[in-house]
């Protein structure tokens, strides 16, 4: 049986950020424990030159509204990347994954060779539908989400690789 490439985006998209969710939940839990303010987590990052958690947030989410937008030839829904609490990123991924629940497999199946132009701050970035997804959006989208993981975990919150790639 093959692969459609609605199986491989919609549905794992959703698992993912389902999964950061729950990672949220624990981190949201843990800040109140501690007795530590969410800023802190929100704002926190790897390296000095890297994006804090709210912006990998962000660009989780981004990057597979993107996606599933593009490949179903319908606009890319905009958000204002203004979340500055637990509660905001929570709301951010709950709209993400609505959204994501609209497309349906027959807006995307099909999509492997629709052209896709992205326009970067430097250059345009042409692909076709199933590179576009298979070596653009998942990297990105796993990147970001491992960066956030990482975050959480760097700063305390009791997290596990179960946690990141959820139940089975």
């Amino acid at each position: 049986m093959q692969l459609s490439m609605y199986q491989a985006s919609i549905p794992l998209f959703v698992r993912m950020l389902e999964n950061m969710s729950a990672i949220l939940d624990k981190a949201a839990t843990h800040a109140e424990a501690k007795k530590i303010d969410q800023s802190i987590f929100i704002n926190a990052r790897l390296a000095p030159d890297m994006y804090p958690l709210s912006r990998q947030i962000q660009i989780a989410t981004d990057m597979v509204k993107g996606c599933a937008a593009r490949l179903a030839g319908i606009a890319v829904p905009s958000y204002e990347d203004n979340e500055t609490s637990f509660a905001q990123l929570q709301a951010r991924i709950a709209k993400t994954t609505t959204f994501l629940r609209s497309i349906s497999a027959e807006q995307i199946d099909g999509s492997e060779e629709k052209p896709i132009t992205l326009s970067s701050h430097s250059r345009e970035l042409g692909f076709l539908g199933q590179a576009y997804l298979l070596h653009f959006v998942y990297p990105n989208f796993y990147f970001h989400l491992t960066t956030a993981y990482a975050i959480l975990r760097h700063n305390g919150v009791e997290l596990g690789k179960l946690d990141f790639v959820g139940a089975y």
